[in-house]
């Protein structure tokens, strides 16, 4: 973020007091964007009927969803029917520690993660889950691309208009702060885009694979911190682009009265 620079000492504490409230709202988008994406539970199912984790049913549904071949519909299941999580990166289930016949229905859980390879975040999306010969559904899969893409496109314009906050900090002016405001609402808008992605291709993943009558399915923890840095990026854009704006504004004014 830019620290306060002087533009011929005539800065007064107004802008420089929005720099810092939009320095402060930028690190903690950028915080909020990065957690997200590190963790899993941006989507969550919940099993009325847990016991049947530890069935043996339910003991080769997990053991097909830790295969290498485990296709969309095969994990889906997986995750409806193993209190499953899902996040931009890894996908989890909740199973027995001890796999034996012999265990009771009583027996620790643990959870068990798999990661989506970089191949898996492209791979196209059929119109039946599970069926290569249903053809491509072309919505699904590329809202499934754009929620991999556009989190690391928010973070790097941010980054970069932290880079240009420390330009404007070398030269001593506040003009380059209106390119960091914008850099932020460019990256708010790809944090808003990422969310409705992520909704509309769970909503399209439902409307192929209905949730079971047993399973209730609801957007965890880190689909929230999304959604939280989307307004954190606006707001700390707004907040650049009016005090540099604003300052310039001032700053022409008061020197065109002096020369006159």
């Amino acid at each position: 973020c830019p620290c306060v620079p002087t533009e011929g000492a005539m800065m007064d504490n107004r802008f420089a007091t929005a720099l810092v409230i939009a320095c402060v709202l930028s690190l903690i988008s950028t915080i909020y964007m990065a957690a997200s994406i590190g963790t899993d539970f941006w989507y969550e199912y919940h099993t009325l009927s847990p016991a049947e984790n530890a069935s043996e049913a339910g003991r080769s549904i997990w053991e097909e969803f830790v295969s290498k071949d485990a296709d969309e519909k095969t994990y889906t299941d997986a995750l409806f029917r193993c209190n499953g999580t899902v996040g931009l990166w890894r996908r989890c289930i909740t199973v027995p520690k001890n796999s034996h016949w012999y265990s009771s229905p009583e027996t620790d859980m643990t959870t068990n993660c798999i990661s989506f390879s970089l191949s898996d975040q492209f791979v196209e999306k059929y119109i039946e889950p599970g069926n290569h010969n249903s053809g491509t559904d072309l919505n699904r899969t590329y809202l499934w691309r754009l929620q991999f893409l556009l989190p690391f496109v928010s973070i790097g314009l941010m980054c970069f208009g932290a880079l240009i906050g420390l330009c404007a900090c070398a030269c001593r002016s506040l003009y380059p702060a209106i390119a960091t405001g914008v850099l932020h609402f460019l990256a708010g808008l790809c944090t808003l885009g990422l969310v409705g992605c992520y909704v509309a291709g769970i909503e399209l993943l439902h409307r192929k694979l209905p949730l079971p009558e047993d399973v209730r399915g609801e957007f965890g923890w880190s689909f929230c911190l999304a959604c939280v840095s989307a307004p954190l990026q606006f707001m700390a854009a707004a907040l650049f682009i009016w005090a540099a704006r604003t300052n310039r504004k001032e700053f022409t004014l008061l020197k065109a009265y002096r020369v006159a």
